[in-house]
């Protein structure tokens, strides 16, 4: 067998059907499109959601708000909610394990808020500037 001998099965692939070749192919004379209007003629449809002229749904309806999809993803943990770890390495799964941020969490932030009571060493958690002051303060690391 060579690459060059190859073929497809047989009756796998059909041939296409050809447009405006006469009665006999099935698709003659309009070619399946109808007579006249705006769909029939060539180069002729409209945008999606286009009403004809009148003013389409999505402008009617008002603006209403924004949801950021990052937000979802991204787990904010005040600096005293680390006290209440059983562990003195914090890692994201931990941080799920203890149910301080959601499941779905994909990155997470020690914000500056509260007092940090225990020594803790950070792996792979984002951490702001206050809150990183008072975790080398006591002597623990910040890992990014």
């Amino acid at each position: 067998m060579h690459l060059n001998t190859i073929k497809p099965a047989e009756g796998s692939r059909k041939q296409k059907v050809r447009l405006g070749r006469g009665i006999g192919s099935t698709l003659g004379k309009t070619s399946g499109k109808g007579h006249k209007g705006q769909k029939a003629r060539a180069g002729g449809y409209h945008k999606v959601g286009f009403e004809g002229g009148q003013m389409p749904l999505q402008r009617r309806l008002p603006k209403v708000g924004f949801k950021s999809r990052i937000k979802r993803t991204v787990a904010e943990v005040r600096l005293h909610e680390l006290n209440r770890l059983s562990s003195q390495d914090v890692t994201l799964t931990l941080l799920k394990e203890s149910s301080l941020i959601p499941a779905n969490t994909r990155t997470a932030r020690v914000i500056d808020s509260g007092e940090l009571v225990d020594v803790v060493r950070l792996k792979g958690i984002k951490v702001t500037r206050g809150a990183k002051q008072k975790i080398e303060a006591l002597g623990g690391t910040v890992e990014v």
